[in-house]
């Protein structure tokens, strides 16, 4: 935005010296001449043509409109990002709020680390100059990478971003995860310095596939539309394919124990629960009472916890918070009493990997390894899941 306010306040200079010079000159054809300057100037309306096809996703659209331009919005905060084709001019009468990327996009600090999958995919690490995580943070192997070379560097997480460091190098995009709805501040700061702040609202997806369809909204801001169609289609292939195969009456509790000792479990709106229902199992906390709020997770004392799952078939630790536990003693030690649990009992405990969570396109794998736990699949064939010995 900064950069395109010196081009415009050069070009009305240029087009005021310009004018200057045709009131002397009186030419016949000068009023023609000043016309089509102006209209070179700028777009007058936004003339709509398509909207993009959703098949899953609720929290986000994506409108196309007459000359290239494209528009996002995300349905949590109304963020508006109209996206300009290279060279093209900023249409006049915006909503109040709207955010302008010109193309190319790039120096993006990318906080929200469920996206970094997404550009990874679509192969546009370039984009990004800066990462709200450092190095030994990912787990995905290309942004290690470009980090380790220095392509991305660590501009501080989302409550503490280094303003100077971005600043300096020109970013033109923040975008955060809903984490930052706890750090306002962060966000009027980063506005204030003219860098647009988007928020992306993926994990509030209530289907799985919901939440693989963002890559389509990261698609169209990059221009990659054509590739995030493939990687999305993709991942629906598989999700289908295991969703076909025959039901099981198996239940399954997914959780995380906190450092203060809670159990955090997934809402039953959650994907999470989603998946299992997909891959034939049964969500032990599907009767759990819903509440106002959109979180995806919520937390239960020890003794809610274990009234309700010590019966489940299956219970999977979710290690993508805390880097997870190695044995079922490691388990036990956070909490003693999941030693009565049925499925401890009988041998079902088992893990995600720590990558599971920065993996965002791989819903349709994840719930094939839930499938393949439930019908005694081979471990060797899984890719997010492993059994705790």
């Amino acid at each position: 935005m900064m950069k395109e306010r010196k081009k415009k306040i050069i070009k009305l200079c240029l087009l005021f010296i310009g004018l200057l010079g045709l009131v002397g000159c009186g030419s016949p054809s000068s009023d023609n001449e000043k016309q089509t300057d102006e209209e070179v100037e700028t777009v007058t309306e936004l003339v709509y043509e398509s909207s993009m096809e959703l098949k899953y996703a609720e929290n986000f659209t994506v409108d196309y409109y007459e000359g290239g331009y494209t528009m996002l919005t995300t349905a949590m905060d109304g963020g508006k990002f109209l996206i300009v084709p290279e060279n093209g001019k900023i249409p006049k009468n915006l909503d109040e709020g709207t955010a302008v990327l010109q193309r190319p996009i790039d120096d993006i600090y990318l906080v929200s680390s469920s996206v970094m999958d997404m550009f990874s995919r679509l192969e546009r690490l370039d984009t990004i100059a800066f990462s709200g995580q450092k190095e030994d943070g990912w787990y995905i192997e290309d942004a290690k990478e470009a980090m380790a070379r220095g392509d991305i560097v660590y501009a501080g997480k989302y409550n503490k971003p280094d303003y100077e460091l971005i600043l300096s190098k020109g970013c033109s995009l923040a975008i955060e995860n809903m984490m930052i709805s706890h750090s306002p501040e962060v966000i009027e700061k980063l506005e204030g310095l003219d860098i647009p702040v988007m928020i992306e609202c993926s994990s509030y997806e209530s289907h799985p596939l919901g939440r693989v369809e963002w890559v389509k909204f990261f698609g169209a801001l990059l221009g990659e539309e054509e590739r995030a169609e493939k990687i999305f289609e993709e991942q629906e292939a598989i999700l289908e394919r295991v969703t076909a195969d025959e039901k099981t009456d198996k239940t399954v509790a997914f959780f995380y124990i906190t450092s203060n000792g809670l159990f955090q479990v997934r809402q039953p709106s959650d994907y999470i629960p989603k998946m299992i229902e997909f891959a034939g199992g049964r969500y032990i906390f599907s009767d759990l009472e819903r509440t106002e709020s959109k979180r995806s997770t919520m937390n239960m004392q020890a003794e809610e916890f274990y009234k309700g799952a010590r019966d489940a078939d299956y219970i999977i630790y979710n290690s993508s918070i805390d880097g997870g536990v190695a044995s079922v003693e490691e388990l036990i030690d956070k909490c003693a009493s999941l030693a009565d649990f049925k499925a401890v009992k009988e041998g079902n405990v088992w893990c995600t990997t720590n990558d599971m969570y920065q993996q965002s396109l791989s819903i349709g794998y994840m719930t094939e390894d839930i499938h393949s736990m439930l019908m005694g699949g081979d471990e060797e064939d899984m890719h997010y899941l492993f059994h705790l010995e």
